[in-house]
C-alpha cells in the first residue's frame, strides 16, 4: 500500500468508523511493505522541523508520542521537574492554582457521622474547563488513579493519592482523551510521570540525588523528601521517599467555638508518607526493563467540632444532640509494575515500542465515633477499595513524512464498598453494601497517524473500546444488573504553520465515559426521612463531541501567544436526580442516576509569554466559560463552571537569585449561573503571591514564598459549590489568609 493509499484508508475510517476495526489489520500489513526513507533520516528531519516551530516544551501525552506543545492541535500545559521544584507546591491544588481554566475542589471539612460528607474527600479531583470528578482522567505512569466515590457520609477523593515529590513531570490535556486512553477524560486528562533513574543521573553521573526539608504556616506542617539514583553497568536504580506531618488548613473564619456555629477549621492531624523504588536493566542496545514498586499512605484524624450541636436558646439538648465527633480516615495506594521499552531508530518497521504490566491496590477507610446526649452513641465505618490489574502496549512506525502509532490497553478493576457500624438507620442492618462488588473491564485498541505535508500537520486517530460491568450478588440485597457496551471514538487534528507569527490549529474529538458500578447498581433507603436511592439498569455511557479552534504564534524574538475557543457537547450526560416521590414515609423521594438529554460547555482562552530581557519573563492568561445541562427541554446552569479568571506572573532569574510574582483575578459568580439561586455566589477577588529562591552553590538552595500577600478574605467557587447563601457559617469556607512556606534543598 502506498503512502497516499494509507492516508485515504485512514480518512475513510473516520467517515465509516464502524468498519475501522476490521480495516486496521489490513492497513498495518499493507503499510509494512511501503517504500520509505531510512527512519533515522526521517526522525532527524522531523526533529529539525519541530525545533524550527516550537513555542514551548515537549508533550508526550497529547498524542502518546513526543511532540512540541506548539505542534499539537489542542491546549496542553506541561510542568517539568525544574518547574515543579520552583512551584514547591503542597498538593495538586497548590500546583494548579494559577491555571485559569483548572481548579481542584477541596471543601472545608464540616461533615457529620451519618449525614453530610462535606469536605471529607479532601482534594477531590481536578476540574478542567467546567467538568470534574470521574469525568477527568487522571493517570500516574499510564495507570489510572483510583476513582472518587461518595455515599452518604462517606466520600473518597482522588487528588490526595498523588505524591508531588515523586513526579518528574505533569501534563494537563484539554478536550476529550478517549481516543488515546479510552473511557473517562470527557473534559481532559492529568497525566503524571514519576521520577526514573535517568532523571537524576545526568552528565555521566553514577550516583545522584536530592534531599529537601520544608515547613508551611498554612497548615503548620513539616515535610521532608529525598531520592537517590545509582548506576552500575547495565543496572540502574532509584529510591525516593517523602513524609509530611501537618494539621488543618487555615481559613479566615474567626468564630472559634466548639459547636456547629464554628467558622474556624476543625482541629486535624494529617500524616502522609510515600515511598517508591525502581530497578532498571539494559538487556542490550534496543531493549530495557524497568520495575517499579510504590506505596502511599495518608492518615487524617479530625475532632469535628462543627458537628457538635449548638446549645439551644431555651430548654435542654435533644436526646440525639451530638456532644462530640471523632473521625479517623486512612487512604492507601500501592502498585507494582514492569515495563519493557524497545527502541531501534534504524529498524525498518517498528522503531519504538513500550509495554507495561501493572497491579494497583487502593483502599479508603473512614471511621466516625459520635457521642450523643442520651440517645445511643453511633459508630460509622465506610470502606471503598479498588484492585486494578492491566496491560498497556504501544508502538511507533516512522516513515518519511508521517509517524504511525498504535496500541492496546486492557484492564480489570475489582471495586468493593462496605458500610458498617452501630445504630443503623431504621429499616437497615449493618454491615451492608452501597453497591455490589463489581468487576469493571476495559479493553481498547487505537491507531493514530501524524502526517507532515510541508507546513501542514494532520493527526487523525481512532479507538475502539469495550467495557463491561459484572456485579456480584454476594452481600448485596438490592437488584443486580450487568452492563456491557462498546464505543468508537475518532479524533482529527490539524496544525498549519503559516509562519512563525501565525499557526492556526483545529481539533475535533469524540469521547465517552462508561457508567460506574455505583451508578448502575445503587440501593439505599431511609423510610423515616422519606427518601431512597435506586440503581438504573438502563444507564448509558456519556458521550462527548468537542471542537477546539485556536491560533498561536511568536510575534517577536521573545513574545509567544495563543488564543483558543472550544465547544463541548455531551449527550446522555449522567446526573443524580429526583425521579419521583413527595418526600414522605409513604411516598419517599427516589434518587437515581439518569441520562440527561444533553449538556454543553463553551469558552474562550488567551495566553501569552513575553521574554522581556535576559532572565525576565512575563506570563498572562485569561479564561471564560459557560455551560448548562438540558432535561425535558429545560436548561439548567452547570455549577461546575468556574467564573472568569485571569492571571499575570513575573519570573526573574538573576544568577543565584530567582524571584516570582503572581496576581490572580477571579470574577464573581453570577446567580444567573447557579442551578439553585438560593446557593451562595461568591464575589470577585484578587490575590497576590510572591516567592523567591537563592542558590548558595551547585548543591544547596533555599526557597521561600508568601501566598495571599495582602491577607484577603475570599471564597473560591470550587470550594463553596452548593453552600446555601443564608448559611450562618460562610466564613468557615473561606480560602487561607497570608501564609509562609520555606524549604531547603540539597542536590548531589
Amino acid at each position: 500500500m502506498s503512502l497516499r493509499q494509507t492516508r485515504i484508508a485512514l480518512a475513510l475510517s473516520f467517515a465509516f468508523p464502524a468498519a475501522a476495526t476490521l480495516a486496521t489489520p489490513f492497513l498495518l500489513i499493507g503499510s509494512a511493505n511501503a517504500q520509505t526513507q531510512p527512519p533515522a533520516e526521517s526522525a532527524a528531519a522531523a526533529a529539525q522541523a519541530a525545533s524550527a516551530t516550537a513555542l514551548g516544551e515537549l508533550t508526550v501525552s497529547a498524542t502518546r508520542t513526543e511532540r512540541a506543545t506548539a505542534t499539537v492541535p489542542n491546549t496542553v500545559t506541561v510542568l517539568t521537574r525544574p518547574q515543579l521544584d520552583r512551584r514547591d507546591a503542597r498538593d495538586l491544588k497548590d500546583l494548579l492554582a494559577d491555571e485559569v481554566d483548572l481548579a481542584v475542589k477541596s471543601i472545608a471539612p464540616r461533615f457529620t457521622a451519618a449525614g453530610a460528607s462535606t469536605g471529607r474527600a479532601g482534594n477531590e479531583g481536578i476540574n478542567i474547563r467546567g467538568l470534574e470528578g470521574n469525568r477527568v482522567l487522571m493517570m500516574v505512569d499510564g495507570i489510572r488513579v483510583p476513582q472518587s466515590f461518595a455515599f452518604g457520609a462517606f466520600a473518597s477523593g482522588r487528588a490526595d493519592f498523588i505524591d508531588l515529590d515523586s513526579l518528574a513531570s505533569a501534563e494537563v490535556l484539554r478536550g476529550p482523551t478517549s481516543t488515546s486512553y479510552g473511557s473517562d477524560g470527557l473534559a481532559g486528562a492529568l497525566m503524571l510521570r514519576t521520577l526514573s533513574p535517568d532523571d537524576l543521573l545526568k552528565d555521566g553521573k553514577t550516583i545522584a540525588g536530592y534531599g529537601r526539608i520544608g515547613l508551611r504556616t498554612v497548615d503548620d506542617s513539616r515535610e521532608a523528601s529525598a531520592a537517590v539514583a545509582l548506576s552500575s553497568g547495565d543496572w540502574t536504580g532509584l529510591v525516593q521517599a517523602s513524609i509530611r506531618r501537618g494539621h488543618e488548613t487555615d481559613n479566615r473564619g474567626t468564630h472559634d467555638v466548639a459547636n456547629a456555629n464554628r467558622t474556624t477549621p476543625n482541629p486535624t492531624d494529617i500524616d502522609t508518607r510515600s515511598v517508591m523504588a525502581k530497578l532498571g536493566y539494559r538487556v542490550n542496545a534496543q531493549h530495557r526493563l524497568m520495575g517499579t514498586v510504590e506505596y502511599r499512605e495518608r492518615k487524617t484524624d479530625t475532632d469535628v467540632l462543627s458537628a457538635v450541636t449548638a446549645p439551644p436558646a431555651t430548654g435542654n439538648l435533644a436526646a440525639t444532640a451530638v456532644l462530640g465527633l471523632q473521625a479517623h480516615d486512612k487512604m492507601e495506594r500501592s502498585r507494582v509494575s514492569l515495563e519493557h521499552r524497545y527502541e531501534d531508530l534504524n529498524a525498518s518497521w517498528i522503531q519504538q515500542a513500550t509495554t507495561q504490566l501493572y497491579v494497583q491496590d487502593s483502599d479508603t477507610r473512614q471511621t466516625s465515633f459520635e457521642d450523643r446526649n442520651t440517645a445511643a452513641d453511633r459508630i460509622r465505618i465506610g470502606h471503598y477499595k479498588e484492585h486494578l490489574i492491566g496491560l498497556s502496549t504501544q508502538a511507533q512506525t516512522q516513515w518519511s513524512d508521517q509517524r504511525l502509532s498504535y496500541g492496546l490497553d486492557v484492564s480489570r478493576n475489582r471495586i468493593d464498598g462496605l458500610r458498617d457500624g452501630t445504630v443503623p438507620p431504621a429499616g437497615e442492618s449493618f454491615p451492608n453494601k452501597p453497591f455490589p462488588d463489581t468487576n469493571y473491564d476495559l479493553a481498547g485498541a487505537y491507531l493514530q497517524d501524524e502526517i507532515e505535508w510541508g507546513r501542514l500537520s494532520l493527526i487523525p486517530a481512532l479507538r475502539y473500546e469495550r467495557y463491561k460491568l459484572s456485579p456480584k450478588t454476594s452481600g448485596y440485597s438490592g437488584a443486580v444488573t450487568a452492563l456491557s457496551d462498546s464505543a468508537v471514538t475518532p479524533r482529527m487534528g490539524a496544525v498549519w504553520r503559516v509562519s512563525a507569527s501565525l499557526q492556526p490549529y483545529v481539533q475535533w474529538a469524540q469521547g465517552f465515559r462508561a457508567p460506574t458500578p455505583d451508578q448502575v447498581n445503587n440501593g439505599f433507603a431511609n423510610p423515616a426521612q422519606g427518601y431512597r436511592s435506586e440503581g438504573n439498569p438502563n444507564l448509558k455511557a456519556e458521550h462527548a463531541n468537542s471542537w477546539e479552534l485556536g491560533l498561536r504564534g511568536q510575534l517577536s524574538e521573545g513574545l509567544r501567544w495563543q488564543l483558543s475557543a472550544y465547544d463541548n457537547r455531551y449527550r446522555d450526560f449522567i446526573s443524580q436526580e429526583v425521579v419521583s416521590g413527595a418526600g414522605t414515609t409513604t411516598n419517599p423521594l427516589v434518587f437515581q442516576y439518569v441520562n440527561l438529554s444533553q449538556a454543553r460547555i463553551k469558552g474562550v482562552e488567551a495566553r501569552a509569554v513575553w521574554d522581556l530581557a535576559a532572565g525576565w519573563q512575563l506570563k498572562a492568561a485569561v479564561a471564560k466559560a459557560r455551560g448548562h445541562s438540558i432535561r425535558d427541554g429545560e436548561e439548567t446552569p452547570l455549577d461546575s463552571i468556574q467564573p472568569l479568571r485571569a492571571s499575570l506572573g513575573l519570573n526573574v532569574d538573576l544568577g543565584a537569585w530567582s524571584l516570582q510574582g503572581q496576581w490572580l483575578h477571579s470574577q464573581g459568580k453570577s446567580r444567573d449561573d447557579l442551578s439553585n439561586p438560593a446557593n451562595f455566589a461568591p464575589g470577585r477577588y484578587d490575590v497576590v503571591d510572591l516567592g523567591g529562591r537563592y542558590r548558595f552553590n551547585k548543591t544547596l538552595s533555599l526557597s521561600a514564598a508568601v501566598s495571599n500577600l495582602f491577607n484577603k478574605t475570599y471564597w473560591r467557587w470550587s470550594d463553596v459549590t452548593g453552600i446555601a447563601a443564608n448559611s450562618p457559617v460562610l466564613d468557615g469556607y473561606t480560602a487561607p489568609g497570608r501564609a509562609l512556606q520555606v524549604s531547603l534543598r540539597a542536590e548531589f
